[in-house]
């Protein structure tokens, strides 16, 4: 099912066999067309796809559980990799990986999947999102299906009917969002707009305390300056931050009283200058492990992740 802009499919597959009777031909196909071929997939999935095609077939190799550490992170590796490949088109075998204990971490994964049909939607690149219909939850399946408009089972392609619109998708996501209560050992600082240094200082010592290296404490730092800027400008008084360890990780809270209804996709979408709106959300989800956004009657709280 060809189309002019980007080509979204997920692949649900039942073992090796399965998974290599569809995807070689994928591959091969690209390669055959001069594409710039790419293969992201797991292990064992990776050495038998190696092994089926060979080291000189011309496919670009790499392990999902390298490539597919963080949601933006890895975003805006595939945005460099059609960058600079063009002006042929990518075709991607891109399997991502669903080993994450934590349900927010899972979330964040499904919602980059919504985003690539935004962010690549006019790249004209070809992609296939293999699924382990045997290993993996219903809940993750249920996500590929919201997540890409073509499903293919080895067998069948079909238009998806329950495919939803990213901005549909991401809103849902965020609705769905529930904060754990802070815990009483949280510490607490006002901040006033016309000096953040102090939210600085405050940040960077507990980040220093919790035994972060320099740049996690830096970019921690960085990422609470830039969401306290933030709410200056959509917020409304009183402002303050909240820091407290959750085993290895910190968190960091920056809360106010207003409400912003950021549109879903701010922060997600890549924007093309630092002037764009939405640039500093996106830096500050690259800067971190995990940033959650939650706006109701009480206010507009961002919370911060961060592992050592």
């Amino acid at each position: 099912m060809r189309r002019d802009g980007l080509e979204h499919r997920a692949f649900l597959y039942s073992g090796v066999e399965d998974f290599l009777s569809t995807t070689v031909p994928f591959l091969t196909q690209g390669l055959e067309a001069d594409d710039a071929v790419v293969a992201v997939v797991r292990r064992p999935n990776l050495d038998a796809l190696h092994d089926e095609l060979g080291t000189g077939s011309g496919v670009v190799f790499s392990d999902s559980a390298e490539f597919y550490d963080h949601p933006v992170r890895t975003l805006k590796r595939y945005l460099e990799l059609v960058d600079s490949m063009r002006p042929r088109r990518v075709v991607a075998l891109a399997e991502p990986v669903w080993h994450w204990s934590d349900q927010r971490q899972t979330l964040e994964w499904a919602r980059y999947e919504s985003l690539i049909n935004e962010v690549f939607a006019d790249s004209g690149a070809r992609a296939l999102c293999p699924y382990d219909r045997d290993g993996l939850s219903s809940a993750v399946l249920d996500f590929a299906r919201h997540t890409h408009p073509v499903m293919f089972d080895g067998r069948i392609e079909h238009e998806n009917d329950r495919y939803m619109d990213p901005q549909v998708f991401g809103a849902g996501c965020d609705v769905g969002r529930r904060f754990e209560r802070r815990p009483d050992t949280a510490e607490y600082m006002a901040f006033h707009e016309e000096d953040l240094h102090p939210l600085r200082v405050f940040v960077g010592k507990h980040a220093e305390a919790h035994g972060l290296d320099r740049q996690q404490a830096q970019n921690l730092v960085t990422a609470a300056n830039e969401v306290a800027a933030n709410a200056f400008q959509h917020g409304v008084p009183p402002m303050g931050v909240w820091v407290w360890r959750d085993g290895d990780e910190l968190v960091c809270e920056v809360g106010d009283h207003g409400f912003w209804r950021p549109n879903p996709l701010i922060g997600f979408i890549p924007p093309e200058s630092a002037r764009e709106r939405g640039f500093g959300l996106w830096t500050v989800r690259l800067l971190v492990d995990l940033m959650e956004l939650r706006a109701g009657w009480d206010g507009t709280f961002v919370r911060l992740h961060v592992s050592r």
